[in-house]
């Protein structure tokens, strides 16, 4: 996307509500190959006139069913968005934004952080929001961005 209104409506693909599948990696960067698959619904509305959406999420995980939003604001000076994540597994800790932007139909979004006090980069991945089957993947990196490891991914269907 090369205008910055375009850039601003970015995630209006998402506006709605969808039925969501998971894969979520057991254990992060310690060579897990162990993934579980779960089922959840997603929600997305716009806010901040436009300039933000909040995702309510029910993520359906193998250990009981649990609340996540994430919280998205886009800065049209820069034009880069920000991402947070709040869950109810740990409601009084958001986690640390990732900031990025789409390009033509990817959207990429990093973050330095520290998974069980190890920095670490992290990023997500928008891919295929021109159809009607998006996907979301997170990876993380313990060498600066030389590998990425994917731990997460999200396949959305519009639901019905």
């Amino acid at each position: 996307m090369s205008n910055r209104d375009e850039m601003a409506r970015a995630f209006d693909f998402e506006i709605g509500s969808w039925h969501v599948s998971h894969r979520r990696l057991r254990d992060r960067l310690v060579g897990c190959q162990e993934w579980d698959s779960f089922t959840g619904t997603a929600d997305m509305r716009p806010v901040l006139g436009g300039n933000g959406n909040i995702e309510d999420n029910l993520l359906n995980l193998p250990q009981g069913a649990c609340r996540a939003i994430a919280i998205r604001s886009y800065d049209p000076q820069r034009g880069l968005w920000a991402i947070w994540w709040l869950s109810t597994t740990d409601p009084h800790s958001i986690e640390t934004p990732v900031v990025g932007r789409f390009e033509g139909q990817v959207g990429t979004f990093f973050a330095d952080d520290c998974v069980k006090g190890r920095p670490v980069k992290t990023r997500f991945l928008w891919l295929d929001t021109h159809t009607a089957t998006p996907r979301w993947e997170q990876a993380m990196s313990a060498d600066g961005g030389e590998s990425w490891e994917t731990n997460w991914t999200m396949d959305f269907k519009r639901a019905e």
